[in-house]
């Protein structure tokens, strides 16, 4: 497995995690604020969520260097780790896109080329 294919794995579960953690930190905070005071779900996910979305960050920017995104589908994928759930969108607009596709290396053949040699 290359590097590449590494770091783009990497981003889909950091996004999906990112995602979990703003879920669960959201029901916490209606607990805190509008249920019955308990502050123990801002306590638990707070931090992990501050956690995931540090290394959301960290990681896109890792994966916008590594398969070479563009400045749009970078700032997208910053962005979305502002809205609650925001990374998931982002995460389905990348992959459809091929954005989380590890660019051939270079020298490589693909099967329709060793196909029409043969």
């Amino acid at each position: 497995m290359s590097i590449t294919t590494l770091t783009a794995r990497t981003f889909r579960v950091v996004a999906v995690f990112e995602a979990f953690t703003w879920a669960g930190l959201l029901v916490g905070m209606y607990f805190k604020y509008l249920g019955n005071g308990s502050e123990l779900g801002v306590q638990i996910f707070g931090p992990l969520h501050g956690g995931a979305f540090i290394v959301y960050v960290l990681v896109a920017l890792a994966a916008a260097y590594q398969l070479r995104w563009g400045v749009w589908p970078t700032l997208v994928a910053l962005a979305a780790s502002i809205p609650p759930l925001g990374t998931l969108p982002a995460d389905w607009w990348l992959h459809r896109t091929g954005r989380l596709t590890p660019p051939r290396e270079p020298g490589s053949t693909s099967v329709e080329q060793a196909e029409k040699v043969s």
